[in-house]
């Protein structure tokens, strides 16, 4: 799908006055006429608005992912909400991190539990054996 207003060099928020001039500007009939049949409806300018915003998150999420479109894809309409891979500080990388952490408390927990189960007991032990004593001395 096209993103009409990256096409026409728009702002999503740009005013009626604004999109009219960019589509008498625009040289692509095709284009300029699927711009004047939605963006210059109130009713259809509202449902690509909030269609817009929808597929703009999809095209972010992708990116995020590191997910790109085939090159046989690239610079045609299909690909107006798609953005470059920017695995840069994805959440992906930040999750891996903190599951590698508890996993790593996991693992010592399991491998100290075993002495610290023996000294528990120890010391329950000698706390009865002495409370033992004083009972019965």
């Amino acid at each position: 799908m096209r993103d009409l207003y990256q096409r026409l060099g728009l702002d999503p928020g740009a005013g009626e006055a604004e999109v009219t001039r960019a589509i008498e500007r625009c040289e692509h009939t095709a284009l300029k006429a699927d711009a004047r049949t939605v963006l210059e409806v109130d009713s259809r300018r509202e449902e690509y608005d909030a269609l817009h915003v929808t597929l703009s998150d999809i095209g972010r999420l992708r990116a995020r992912l590191g997910l790109a479109h085939a090159p046989y894809w690239r610079d045609g309409p299909a690909d107006d909400f798609s953005l470059p891979p920017d695995t840069h500080g994805s959440r992906h990388d930040e999750l891996m991190q903190r599951l590698t952490r508890a996993a790593l408390l996991h693992n010592r927990w399991h491998r100290l539990r075993g002495p610290w189960f023996a000294a528990g007991l120890l010391a329950l032990g000698i706390m009865l054996g002495v409370a033992l004593c004083r009972w019965l001395g």
